[in-house]
C-alpha cells in the first residue's frame, strides 16, 4: 500500500513543506507521497472524516489557520500541543485494526532551534508579534530558551484568549499590547518572533525604520514568502540578525519526517542536508 501525507492550510500554494518532505523521503528511500491541500477551518471536519476513511495516510502537517481547530479533530493530543491547545502535526498510529490520529506540536522545537542557530541564548526582553497558534508556540519556545516573560503585540488585544491561556498554562508572564504600540519595544528587543502573516508587518517595519535606531537583536520572521520581508530588511539594515521562516520550517519538519516515517532514531545529518538543499538553505547538522 502506498503511503501519503500532506500539508493542510489556507492559503497553501506558497508552502515549502512539500519540497522539504519530498527531499527527505527520497533520501531515506521511503515511498511517501506528500501534497498540499487547501482547506479552511469550516471544511476541516469534513476533510478529516475523509482521511479517516482512506487507507495509506501516515501524516499531516498543519498550518494557518487550522492549528487550534485541529485539536478537536484528532483522537489524542500529546505533549506541548496539549498544553498550548495548538496542533501542527498529525501522525497515525496503529491501534488494533485501525489507526489513531495523534496531534502534536513541532513548531516549538522549530523556533528554539532556529533562534539558537542565529546565536541567541537566554532572551531578557523578548517580543512576539501576532496572537495566533504560532504565537502560542513562540511563547513555549521562549520559555524553553530561558525567558520568563514577553511582550506580545497583536492587532486586536481582545482576541488573545488562546495565547493568554497557553501562557498561563506554562507559568509564563505576558504583557499584551496593541500592534500600534510595537515599534520602539520591538526595535529594542533582544529576540523578536514575528508570527504575523506575509506583509502584515509592513506597517510596523516602516515605523521601526522611521525611528532610525539600531535593531541589535535577533528577528525570526516565520513568514517566508515573499523573502526578504520588509521587516527583515529593516531589521538587517539596523544591524540585527535575521532568521528566515524557512529555518523554523526546516527544524519542525525534521521531527515530522521522523513521525511520518515511523523512524525509531533521529533523522540523520545527511537527510537534513538534502532538505536544506531543497529549499535553498545552507547545509548544517542539528
Amino acid at each position: 500500500m502506498s503511503l501519503r501525507a500532506a500539508v493542510l492550510g489556507h492559503p497553501i500554494s506558497h508552502s515549502k513543506s512539500p519540497a522539504l518532505h519530498h527531499a527527505a523521503y527520497s533520501s531515506l528511500g521511503i515511498g511517501i507521497s506528500y501534497t498540499a491541500i487547501d482547506v479552511t477551518e469550516e471544511l476541516l471536519p469534513s476533510l478529516m472524516r475523509q482521511v479517516r476513511d482512506q487507507p495509506g495516510w501516515c501524516g499531516l502537517s498543519v498550518t494557518m489557520p487550522l492549528k487550534a481547530a485541529m485539536v478537536a479533530e484528532v483522537d489524542e493530543v500529546r505533549g506541548v500541543a496539549r498544553t498550548l491547545g495548538v496542533v501542527n502535526t498529525v501522525s497515525f498510529e496503529e491501534h488494533g485494526n485501525r489507526f489513531r490520529t495523534i496531534g502534536s506540536n513541532t513548531d516549538v522545537a522549530g523556533i528554539v532551534n532556529a533562534v539558537r542557530h542565529a546565536g541567541a541564548r537566554t532572551p531578557s526582553s523578548p517580543v512576539v508579534l501576532g496572537g495566533g497558534g504560532t504565537a502560542a508556540a513562540a511563547i513555549a519556545a521562549l520559555k524553553e530558551l530561558g525567558a520568563g516573560s514577553a511582550r506580545i503585540f497583536v492587532r486586536d488585544p481582545a482576541r488573545t484568549s488562546d495565547v493568554r491561556n497557553a501562557a498561563d498554562s506554562l507559568g509564563f508572564a505576558l504583557d499584551v499590547q496593541s500592534l500600534a504600540e510595537a515599534a520602539a519595544p520591538t526595535a529594542a528587543a533582544d529576540v523578536v518572533i514575528s508570527t504575523l502573516p506575509p506583509r502584515a508587518a509592513d506597517g510596523l517595519a516602516a515605523q521601526i525604520a522611521a525611528l532610525k535606531t539600531p535593531t541589535p537583536g535577533v528577528l525570526l520572521d516565520v513568514a517566508y514568502d515573499p523573502w526578504p520581508s520588509l521587516i527583515a530588511s529593516v531589521w538587517q539594515a539596523g544591524g540585527g540578525a535575521v532568521v528566515p521562516g524557512l529555518e523554523m520550517l526546516l527544524y519542525q519538519a525534521v521531527e515530522q519526517v521522523r513521525l511520518f516515517s515511523r523512524l525509531e532514531e533521529e533523522v540523520n545529518a545527511s537527510v537534513i542536508d538534502v532538505m536544506c538543499d531543497a529549499v535553498g538553505l545552507p547545509r548544517r547538522a542539528l
